[in-house]
């Protein structure tokens, strides 16, 4: 017996059938560099003096800032080049760690230069891994 033409197939179908969905990885790794950035974040506040409320709310949204922009740049990482990807990666480092070390009450120069020097050195090893790990 012949199998009807418009036999129903399992999974999406239709005008989305070819978008990827998230792995788990694509949402665990940002939202766990997220919540440790957020608690690091608020750790520093507590030891500043910061009251209990403004530490918590300024760790919740410390998290969910630096996780939702890792996702971002997770999800767009694979069209740039090499180069681009290296910089956006040094630079997504380099704010990061400078808004934690002018939370220790440094200056503007110390939390800078800290910063772009961690983020320097991100730049380095991540543009070292992409280059060589380039498909060509």
């Amino acid at each position: 017996m012949a199998t009807h033409a418009a036999m129903p197939t399992r999974g999406r179908t239709g005008a989305g059938a070819s978008e990827r969905r998230h792995s788990t990885l694509a949402w665990a790794i940002p939202v766990t560099l997220g919540a440790a950035y957020g608690l690091y974040a608020s750790f520093i506040l507590r030891n500043n003096g910061a009251s209990g409320g403004r530490q918590f709310w300024y760790g919740l949204i410390c998290a969910v800032v630096l996780a939702v922009l890792c996702f971002g740049l997770g999800r767009i990482q694979h069209t740039m080049i090499p180069l681009v990807r290296a910089v956006a990666y040094g630079a997504l480092t380099a704010a990061a760690i400078g808004l934690l070390v002018g939370l220790t009450d440094s200056s503007v120069l110390r939390s800078s230069a800290l910063g772009l020097a961690v983020g320097l050195g991100m730049f380095i090893t991540a543009f070292y891994i992409f280059y060589t790990r380039e498909k060509t």
